[in-house]
């Protein structure tokens, strides 16, 4: 009995140091503030590649009290265009969009009609200023294709690291010269292991108007070896709040694609009120 109770003691013993090593192995060390120079180029190196995109897709929607719900199919061509085909779970599509660095086109099969507008329509959508780059970079938890040598300050926070900077110039340019707002502020957090980014936010400010576009993403999901969230939420304060939850399944990257888009004749186009 005595011999007995010696080994369960003793196995006692080793389970709880056994215990105590695998916890502490758990514990990961505090990360270390890194360079503006490292991050940038960890980022870079660490972003989503592709020539081609495709992907499944569900999306919650909500504009003040506005609230829709969609699924359907995405794809892009890097720096081309976007298509997505939407249609609810019986399959019949309902509408099938092309946004291209331009223009932003729309077939409404319900209806029978289509409307064909320029770009800056989804930033009317939107209530943002997003050009074509910025829009498939957020779509991917991409950054905004590196648009200059902005100064960015580093920091630690939440665990995470974090880029901000007020000097994009070109993002800064653009905005202004097409909505008559800066860009004062963009913030980016990065995860320390893998150096995808978890959120980013930017932050317009004008005499008129304040607005902030925030993004942050989680699930991700190894794609040829790249990591991709697999879920993305989106928030735009503005006049009007907007709030986009997205999720991806079915993904495939570099695959040939097509993107059919033919406007019946027999439809009607619609003008868009501005």
């Amino acid at each position: 009995m005595r011999r007995a109770t010696g080994i369960l003691f003793i196995a006692i013993v080793l389970l709880f140091f056994y215990s105590c090593s695998s916890k502490r192995s758990m514990y990961k060390a505090p990360i270390k503030n890194e360079g503006a120079d490292y991050l940038m180029t960890q980022l870079e190196n660490h972003e989503l590649k592709y020539n081609t995109f495709a992907a499944k897709f569900s999306m919650n929607y909500a504009k003040g009290k506005e609230k829709s719900s969609f699924k359907g199919n995405i794809r892009i061509k890097k720096d081309s265009m976007i298509w997505i085909s939407i249609a609810p779970v019986m399959g019949i599509e309902l509408a099938r969009i092309l946004i291209t660095p331009d223009s932003v086109k729309v077939i409404d099969r319900p209806h029978k009609s289509y409307f064909i507008e320029s770009y800056s329509y989804v930033n009317y959508y939107l209530n943002n200023a997003l050009d074509f780059n910025m829009l498939q970079a957020l779509l991917l938890g991409n950054d905004f294709s590196f648009y200059d040598e902005a100064v960015w300050k580093t920091s630690i926070e939440g665990g995470l690291y974090k880029l901000a900077t007020a000097n994009r110039k070109k993002l800064k340019k653009y905005v202004k010269e097409n909505q008559a707002a800066e860009i004062p502020i963009q913030n980016t957090w990065l995860h320390p292991e893998s150096f995808k980014i978890k959120k980013i936010m930017i932050k317009e400010i004008n005499p008129d108007k304040n607005r902030k576009l925030t993004a942050e993403y989680d699930e991700y999901y190894i794609v040829e070896s790249q990591r991709l969230p697999l879920h993305a939420e989106f928030n735009v304060r503005a006049d009007d709040n907007i709030s986009i939850f997205l999720d991806y399944s079915k993904v495939k990257i570099d695959e040939e694609l097509k993107f059919p888009f033919h406007i019946s004749s027999k439809y009607k186009r619609l003008s868009i009120p501005q």
